[in-house]
């Protein structure tokens, strides 16, 4: 019933509000589809806010949530679609109304999104994104794999720029369907047919751009793996630069755009010359300076007195074997003469200690006949024979008669 009120007897506010607030809630829950315009999150609280916004009107609500329930929703991103399933409530102290959420899912494209964003966790939990894993693009490939659609701008981009960077570049084309449920099964086959092709040294899968959903073959957790399993260093192109399917993630090489691809696998024929160019300029100078740099050592031991004038050492060094053979001799004569000097001394004084030296002064030697030589006439009786040693023989004689010296008596 509508309440009656008048200037004169007006109803109070929180009578007001309290019925409105029971008006309200009797609504009860309903799933109601928006856009995130805004999204705060309150670090410590278990309650967070957003607002949505209707697709076509201009109307939005602000949502309480739950932790729980956003985190279950999976990333929730301002801009996203969601479907949201809210209770109208009113706040008696201020007569706000606002939506409870108790449940929060991804819609239209973003619950696509949000899968997508599920299968590239589970891939990358397994590894297949890991950097260590990626293969390095050879530098000048013998055969460049191509997987793309017939006739379409992404092959002409690829092809053109390879060999306008590269002439003499060979292209192995495989042509499959870039969109439609057949495109994953026929992109795998030639993905997996270049790849057994032992001639062909990078694979690139090239496409242009399109929505999420004409992108989503290059998503396939099947062709993911086939790429990861590949031998052969695979580079994708699918899209434009803002585009990130699964394949950008598992292939070991991203380019932004197909005709990024061409410049990635191949060098650029120009620039390679002119680095050979500049190198070889390079060598050239660095030889000449080296050469340079010999010659004047070189000039500058030619002009040293020794090479100008190759004997003047040897003669240098004969006169001073010379000068030591002179030397040398001087020192042995001198030695010699010292020596000589010494010895003739020596023997001068063996010659007057001799008894010889004796004996040529008219001196003689007295011993018995037996050799003993007598000092004393102590030493002889009378009629003992004696012999006397002169300088030029012996006389032997017969002793008459021995008479001892006075003085020596006395």
């Amino acid at each position: 019933m509508p309440l009656t009120s008048s200037p004169e007897q007006p109803q109070p506010l929180r009578e007001v509000v309290r019925l409105l607030k029971g008006w309200v809630e009797r609504t009860g829950a309903v799933w109601v589809e928006g856009q995130v315009i805004q999204l705060k999150r309150r670090a410590g609280s278990s309650i967070h806010f957003l607002t949505l916004r209707d697709k076509l009107a201009d109307v939005s609500v602000q949502v309480s949530v739950s932790t729980a329930t956003l985190d279950a929703a999976g990333p929730v991103t301002e801009g996203a679609l969601v479907a949201a399933h809210v209770k109208a409530q009113v706040y008696p102290a201020n007569g706000s109304l606002t939506f409870a959420c108790d449940d929060l899912r991804p819609s239209g494209e973003g619950r696509l999104l949000a899968h997508l964003e599920q299968r590239k966790r589970a891939l990358q939990a397994e590894g297949l994104f890991a950097r260590e894993r990626k293969q390095r693009l050879p530098f000048l490939p013998r055969s460049i794999g191509l997987v793309t659609a017939r006739e379409s701008a992404a092959e002409r981009d690829v092809v053109e720029n390879v060999r306008r960077r590269w002439p003499g570049a060979v292209i192995v084309t495989r042509h499959a369907l870039m969109q439609g449920l057949q495109a994953v099964e026929q992109v795998t086959d030639a993905l997996r047919s270049l790849d057994a092709d032992l001639a062909v040294d990078v694979i690139v899968i090239a496409r242009g751009g399109g929505s999420v959903e004409d992108l989503l073959p290059f998503s396939d957790e099947g062709l993911a793996r086939a790429v990861f399993a590949c031998r052969t260093p695979v580079v994708s192109a699918i899209g434009h630069e803002t585009d990130t399917p699964i394949l950008d993630l598992v292939a070991d090489v991203r380019a932004s755009t197909p005709t990024d691809a061409a410049k990635l696998v191949v060098p650029d024929a120009a620039d390679e010359a002119r680095i050979i160019a500049t190198g070889r300029d390079r060598l050239r100078a660095a030889i000449t300076a080296r050469v340079r740099s010999q010659q004047e050592a070189l000039d500058a031991l030619r002009s040293r007195p020794v090479l100008r004038d190759p004997s003047g050492a040897v003669v240098l060094a004969s006169q001073r074997v010379s000068d030591l053979q002179e030397r040398l001799h001087r020192a042995v004569r001198r030695a010699v003469e010292r020596e000589q000097d010494q010895l003739e001394g020596h023997l001068a004084r063996v010659r007057t200690l001799s008894p010889r030296a004796t004996l040529q002064r008219g001196y003689a030697i007295v011993t018995t006949d037996d050799g003993r030589t007598l000092a004393s006439v102590a030493d002889i009786e009378p009629d003992e024979i004696i012999i006397a040693r002169l300088i030029d023989g012996d006389i032997a004689a017969a002793v008459i008669d021995v008479e001892p010296n006075e003085q020596e008596s006395a």
